[in-house]
């Protein structure tokens, strides 16, 4: 069978377990197979858990299936080793680009982009490098984050807009997609002016489409971005260079907002919860009320509310 539609794993028995019942649930056809615990197919698509451990998947619907249902749903990390097969862009030299801070009423927007080649690609089919949002331990965020940056041939650039500067290009620009598409473009842009150290050349640059007009971000793009291919995807955290530009912008977020508490000595939670504004009524109460552009996005209603303004947007 053609390797492209084939793919092969190892499950826990609870991951088993939970694929079993995925399988009960959406339709698919059990059966017997020698020295299989169950198997199961539907059109285009065939499925054996073995007793020592393998999953074996086989059929034309193995990607779709791999990527939506087994990764996100079973396994619950990216597994590289079946994803260079089945799709060999996967190794081509690309950029990514993600940000981080953008729901969150405290600290800056952070932006990274990241290069990588099938080099680097392969040297983190080992690593657990996926989408931040699913990365709980701040420990193990940073980790990645520096295994990133100290990969050969990795190449990455930071755009991190501080709380006062973003409120002044929010105020400028009008709405948080026009400052995240700037920002986008900045960093591409930026990495982009590195190109002795990018090799070869990236063939794209891969973004999560925020705006609901893709021209939101390509109108944005600049000298150097407008020479490449633009693609913008929702879920684009699935694509590797994403991923690590989720993680080092998440990281350099946490950094900066962790510096931002102990220079006004107040906690900054994360997110946009009633936590949230219970601490910027603290803050307001330790630095009045003109301090709080210095720390938070004073579009989110949290800064009207908390310095009765009347209602704000969020």
């Amino acid at each position: 069978m053609d390797a492209r539609s084939s793919y092969v794993c190892n499950l826990t028995p609870a991951q088993a377990a939970a694929l079993r019942d995925y399988l009960a649930q959406h339709g698919f056809e059990f059966r017997s197979a020698p020295h299989a615990e169950f198997a199961a197919q539907q059109p285009g698509l065939s499925l054996a858990y073995y007793t020592s451990g393998k999953l074996v998947v086989q059929g034309k619907g193995t990607r779709e299936f791999v990527e939506f249902v087994l990764e996100p749903l079973i396994l619950k990390e990216a597994r590289l080793g079946y994803e260079t097969v089945l799709n060999p862009e996967l190794l081509q030299p690309r950029i990514g680009v993600d940000e981080s801070g953008k729901g969150d009423f405290f600290g800056p927007l952070c932006v990274a982009a990241v290069y990588v080649n099938s080099a680097v690609v392969k040297a983190w089919q080992q690593s657990d490098i996926r989408d931040s949002k699913q990365i709980h331990s701040v420990a193990k965020l940073h980790e990645l984050a520096r295994l990133i940056r100290k990969t050969p041939g990795c190449v990455c650039a930071l755009v991190t807009i501080g709380n006062e500067a973003y409120n002044r290009l929010h105020a400028k620009l009008g709405n948080v997609n026009s400052v995240l598409a700037w920002a986008h473009a900045r960093a591409i842009e930026n990495l982009l002016a590195q190109q002795d150290r990018l090799d070869p050349a990236p063939v794209r640059a891969i973004s999560d489409q925020f705006a609901a007009n893709p021209e939101t971000l390509r109108s944005a793009m600049m000298r150097l971005g407008r020479q490449i291919e633009l693609v913008q995807k929702h879920r684009a955290e699935t694509d590797l260079a994403v991923a690590a530009a989720s993680i080092l912008a998440r990281a350099e977020f946490l950094r900066r907002l962790a510096l931002l508490e102990k220079q006004f000595g107040v906690a900054l939670p994360r997110g946009a919860s009633a936590a949230v504004e219970a601490a910027a009524r603290e803050f307001v109460a330790k630095h009045g009320a003109d301090a709080l552009p210095k720390v938070a996005k004073m579009h989110f209603r949290t800064a009207a509310r908390v310095c009765d303004a009347g209602p704000g947007s969020g």
